[in-house]
This record gives structure tokens, C-alpha cells and sequence, in this order.
């Protein structure tokens, strides 16, 4: 009788699954969905592109599942710091083993884990021209032996980074002889734009380089031997890890295994970098070509993962996919764009292919003037620097108070370590100033007594004063290359109309009876310019010199973006590796210079 029981409870059940599928479905949908707090997934996203890469595929696999990702730009420490503080999901960058130092902490005290490889022996180490390496530099002993070519640079990434810190690791401790090189620190696009300038003109340069990337396509280089004991064995073997905030695989089971599936290619790495790199596409905008493009990796990816709703992955995505099409009036408008950002492109290449020998010569007459002027203020006894800017600061304002100061802040200066980026800081702002008001005082005297070309020059003005101060470095950099050129150029045009302004205003307000006066006892427009208009604008002037003053120091971190060098250096290094003691120390630094300056130079209000 038991035996026929149990049939008919199996025959009762199989009823109900069959006639009530609605009742079933729902609660192992329900039970397979996620929690909400699951729906936005943050990732931590630096500028490599490769992990700009990984992290659209990631993001658009994650949208087809009806999730909401969403990616924050930030320097490599402050992403493991904000992963340990929750305040981030996810990271697919985890450079192995150059990071350890960065994550071994977090990863000990459970506050990070681990989810595994992503992408296993890739390359990452010190890397040159195949020219160069045939020229003889094979290897990290042999980079001294190139000094002289090469300007004793080592070219670097964002400051902060893994490898700007090996290879800052490598000069201070003076391994390979290196003690006497110094490191420009940039971005992965300035080191780019500073490799392709020295390929096309054959010319030597070490650069920090890895695999996947598609400079390994774009240039015949070659990595160099010797550095085991620095960027690792086999010319950096690196293992890039998946990670997440502790314990985020047990709240999200499902994007745990998206994650854990998650395994890129050399190759599949490196066409998702070209497209953003060389095709210059929108990283959505690629990863979703290379998805359609790739539909049984996409399948592999998904095997065992469900949508946020609790679907099968594969079929649940293809749902998802087709619900968050683009309308199409949208999709019509987003392929006719107005090609504006093409035409500049277009109009920076030409300038450099047809110009080389015009923006070769304007940097090396540029390069001369600041390292002529900063080697001349290095050239100073420090403390004897320190008394004549005293002395200097009592005889413009006749005030033992501010001479003082003056000297104390630079003594301060000198004891926090920073008098060599403060003379170089010094050297760009002075340089910049000359030639702003060799350009600026000029045209406001032309405007001022010229109102119709006035009037033409005001929205450039304008233009130059709104435009954001990182749009100038883009075209100087790829005109100009990494070091203190493009920031000298870039700082140029974001102070100079300060003193074009002011120059107008303070001609333009010179009484008539001044003039008249002058015409009337015979004054030439050259006299009364030089005995009327000028003296009496001077203040004025003055105000706009001291202006072009102020704004040039406030490009001092931004220029430091570009390889400048200087106090800029120090601010993004700490910002980077979330060192608060040293961003407030070249910090204050800044503000002291700024203020010395502005104390000497500020016209007198009487």
C-alpha cells in the first residue's frame, strides 16, 4: 500500500508541474535572483588600456544580465584601499607580481580577495626600439652605457604606478648604474605619444612596455634582459588577477561565477586595445562589436551564470540585449556625428607630419631657454639663494617682515627636500611669465587702441580662459612630446590673457587730458605711449603680470602630467599612493612659492 501511495504522490506532483508550470517557474526564478544590493556592480578602473578593456567586456556582459555596472577612474592604491573600504566591487587589474606590494596587506587581513587569473603570462618590464637594440642595449646593465642619447630619461606611466615605482626603486638605490637617470612620468598615452616621436625619428629611448598591448603591433620593439630581481622572471612573467571586496562572493554568488569565468587572450586583449587605441572607439562601443563579433566566447563566459532576474544566462542575456537596443533615431544620430573631434585629429596629424622640422626646432630652442635658466638659479649656493631673495623682497617693498618670510619659507622649503622641484617649478613659471608678457602686453596695447581687433580677440580670449586646462596638453603633447615643452606651452596659453586683459583695460583707461597734454606739446604716438599711456597703465600691467604669475603656478600639477617635472611631480605621485604627509608637503611647498611671488610682484596700490 505504501508502494502505491508513493506512486500516486509522484503522479499528483507530476500533474502540477505539468499544468502549473507559472507556479514553479517563478519561485526558482526567485530563489536563483540576486539581491538587490547586487544590481550595481562598481568596478575600480585605472587608465591602462587593457584594463579599460577587460573592464567594458566585463560591463557589457553585465548589462546584457540586467545588472547596473558602473566604473570609477582611480590610481592603483586608492582602488585597493577603497575595495577594502566597500566602497568599490570590483577590480580586473591586479598586476602580479608588481602590485604585491600594494594588495599583500589587504589580502592578509581578509579585507580583499582574491578571485582568480584573468589573463596569465603577460609581459612587463623595461623595453626599447629593435634599433636601439641592436645598437647594443639588450639589457638593463647596458642602459648606462646610453646616457648621453638618452638624455638620461627613463620613460614611465601615471605616476604611482607598479612600474614607475620599480623603476624610481632602480634610480634611488643606484642599481645598473642608474643613480644618475631620472624618471618622466606621464600616462600610458604621453609614453606612447613619446615612443612614437623617437620611432619615427629613429632616436634612442628606454620606455616601460608589456604584453597585451598593441604597441607590440604598432612597433618593432624588444624587452630587455636583466631585470629579474626588479619586474620579475622571464622579462616580467605576470599573472593579472581578478579581485573583490571581502566577502562579495558570498552576497553575489552569480557575478562570482561571471567573474570566475572570466578569462581574456593576449590576442582578444590586444584587438579590444586596438579598436580604442588605433580606431580610437568608445570602450562600450568596441567591447560590443568584439562580443557579437566572439558569440561562443560570450557562451563560455556565461556557462552556469543566470541573469539578475534568475534566467539562464546565455538565453536571459539575449533577452536583456535585445530590451536595451538603442532607439533607433539614437543609434541614426550617434552614427552621423558632426566629424568635429576627426577634423582636429585629422588637422594635429598633418601638423605633424608636414611641421617636424618647425616643432623640433621650437623645442629645442624652448628646452634650451628653461634648462638654461633653470641650470643658472641651480647654479646658486643654496643659502645664498635664500639671503638674495630676502634682501631681494626687502628692497621691491621695503619690509624686513616680508623679507624674513621670504627667506624662512625657502629654508622650509629646502629642509622638506623639494629645492630642486621648487627651481624647476620656478624656472617654467618665470620662462612662462617672460613670454606671456613679451606676447600679451603687447597685443593689449593693440587692442586698446585698436577697439574693432579688440573685439576679434575677445572670444579667443574668452575661449582660452574656459577651456579646460587638460584639453591644451593633448595637442602639445603629440606636437611637443613629454618633458617641459608642452608644459611651458600649455601653461603659455592658459595665463596669457591675463596680461592682454589687463594691458587693454589699463590703456583704454588713460585720461584724454593725458593725451591731449602730450599732443599738445608735440608727442609722437611712440612718445606718448612710452611717457603717458604706459606709465600711467603700469599698475594695471603690473596686475596682469602678477596675475599670468598666479595662474602659471596653478598649472604646475596639471603640467607635471606631461612630464614637466617640478613640485606638480610630488602632488600627483601622493595623490596617486595616497601618501597624505608628502601631498602635504609639496603642497605647502606650492603655496609658500606662490605667495613669495605674489608678494614680490604685486604692484604697489597707491
Amino acid at each position: 500500500m505504501g508502494k502505491h501511495r508513493r506512486r500516486g504522490a509522484s503522479g499528483i506532483c507530476l500533474i502540477l508541474v505539468l499544468a502549473i508550470p507559472g507556479l514553479c517557474a517563478p519561485a526558482a526564478a526567485a530563489e536563483a535572483a540576486e539581491p538587490q544590493s547586487c544590481r550595481v556592480v562598481r568596478f575600480g578602473l585605472f587608465g591602462y588600456s587593457d584594463i579599460v578593456a577587460t573592464t567594458a567586456l566585463a560591463s557589457q556582459l553585465l548589462l546584457r544580465l540586467g545588472y547596473s555596472p558602473r566604473a570609477t577612474e582611480l590610481s592603483i592604491p586608492v582602488i585597493f584601499a577603497s575595495l577594502a573600504n566597500h566602497n568599490i566591487d570590483v577590480f580586473l587589474g591586479n598586476w602580479m607580481p608588481a602590485q604585491q606590494g600594494n594588495i599583500g596587506a589587504y589580502v592578509a587581513d581578509g579585507s580583499i580577495d582574491v578571485v582568480g587569473p584573468n589573463l596569465e603570462h603577460a609581459k612587463f618590464t623595461l623595453a626599447v626600439p629593435h634599433y636601439l637594440y641592436e645598437a647594443g642595449l639588450k639589457d638593463f646593465a647596458s642602459i648606462k652605457n646610453f646616457a648621453g642619447p638618452l638624455r638620461s630619461s627613463i620613460y614611465g606611466i601615471e605616476p604611482g604606478a607598479a612600474a614607475d615605482r620599480l623603476v624610481l626603486g632602480m634610480i634611488q638605490s643606484d642599481a645598473f648604474g642608474l643613480g644618475k637617470f631620472k624618471l618622466v612620468e606621464s600616462s600610458e598615452q604621453g609614453m606612447l605619444t613619446e615612443l612614437d616621436r623617437a620611432y619615427r625619428a629613429h632616436q634612442p629611448i628606454v620606455f616601460v612596455g608589456w604584453d597585451p598591448h598593441p604597441m607590440n603591433l604598432r612597433f618593432r620593439i624588444d624587452y630587455l634582459s636583466g631585470g629579474d630581481l626588479t619586474f620579475g622572471a622571464d622579462f616580467g612573467d605576470a599573472t593579472i588577477n581578478t579581485i573583490t571586496r571581502g566577502g562579495y562572493g558570498s552576497q553575489c554568488p552569480n557575478i562570482e561565477r561571471l567573474l570566475r569565468n572570466l578569462k581574456f587572450t593576449l590576442r582578444g586583449e590586444s584587438e579590444m586595445m586596438t579598436a580604442i587605441l588605433d580606431r580610437h572607439e568608445q570602450p562600450d562601443a568596441a567591447a560590443k562589436v568584439w562580443l557579437e563579433a566572439h558569440p561562443a566566447q560570450v557562451e563560455q563566459w556565461l556557462r552556469g551564470v543566470s541573469t539578475f532576474d534568475g534566467e539562464t544566462g546565455s538565453t536571459g542575456a539575449r533577452a536583456q540585449s535585445a530590451r536595451s537596443e538603442t532607439q533607433p533615431f539614437e543609434a541614426w544620430m550617434l552614427d552621423h556625428k558632426i566629424p568635429v573631434g576627426e577634423a582636429v585629429a585629422a588637422a594635429m596629424n598633418s601638423a605633424r607630419s608636414h611641421g617636424t622640422w618647425f616643432f623640433g626646432g621650437l623645442t629645442y630652442i624652448i628646452r634650451a631657454l628653461l634648462e638654461g635658466v633653470s641650470s643658472a638659479l641651480s647654479s646658486i649656493p643654496k643659502f645664498a639663494f635664500v639671503g638674495a631673495a630676502g634682501l631681494l623682497a626687502v628692497a621691491v617693498k621695503r619690509s624686513w617682515v616680508l623679507g624674513g618670510f621670504v627667506s624662512a619659507a625657502l629654508v622650509y622649503i629646502l629642509n622638506q627636500g623639494y629645492w630642486t622641484p621648487m627651481l624647476e617649478t620656478l624656472s617654467l613659471v618665470l620662462v612662462a611669465t617672460l613670454v606671456c608678457a613679451g606676447i600679451g602686453i603687447p597685443l593689449g596695447i593693440a587692442g586698446a587702441h585698436h577697439p574693432r581687433f579688440f573685439a576679434l580677440l575677445r572670444p579667443v580670449l574668452d575661449l582660452m580662459q574656459t577651456l579646460p586646462a587638460f584639453v591644451y596638453l593633448i595637442p602639445t603633447l603629440l606636437l611637443f612630446g613629454l618633458g617641459p615643452v608642452p608644459g611651458l606651452i600649455s601653461t603659455v596659453i592658459f595665463a596669457l590673457p591675463a596680461p592682454i586683459r589687463l594691458t587693454q583695460v589699463g590703456i583704454s583707461g588713460v585720461p584724454a587730458a593725458f593725451r591731449e597734454a602730450g599732443e599738445a606739446f608735440g608727442a609722437t604716438p611712440i612718445q606718448l605711449l612710452f611717457k603717458v599711456e604706459l606709465p600711467h597703465a603700469l599698475p594695471m600691467i603690473m596686475a596682469g603680470v602678477t596675475q599670468c604669475i598666479m595662474l602659471s603656478l596653478s598649472m604646475v600639477v596639471i603640467a607635471a602630467l606631461v612630464g614637466a617635472g617640478g613640485l606638480g611631480v610630488p602632488v600627483i605621485r601622493a595623490l596617486s599612493s595616497v601618501q597624505v604627509n608628502v601631498g602635504f608637503e609639496s603642497g605647502f611647498a606650492i603655496v609658500l612659492l606662490a605667495i613669495i611671488l605674489d608678494r614680490i610682484c604685486r604692484p604697489s596700490m597707491r
